[in-house]
């Protein structure tokens, strides 16, 4: 997954604002504590952060 596609899935599953929110804020604890921003730096897969913020936030499966 691109970069880009993935901040349009944050965007339409979440919002900008909340999305943008959730990157900065929520703490991911299968990236060691770190948020989906900083796993991102850090060279963590997009569609991996993605797929945690999905569970962490109960989207339904068939949409991460």
């Amino acid at each position: 997954m691109r970069l880009t596609e993935f901040h349009e899935l944050i965007r339409e599953e979440f919002g900008q604002v909340r999305g943008d929110s959730m990157l900065r804020d929520h703490v991911l604890t299968s990236f060691g504590g770190r948020t989906g921003a900083e796993a991102i730096e850090a060279g963590e897969e997009p569609r991996e952060v993605w797929r945690a913020l999905c569970r962490d936030f109960d989207v339904p499966r068939v949409r991460w």
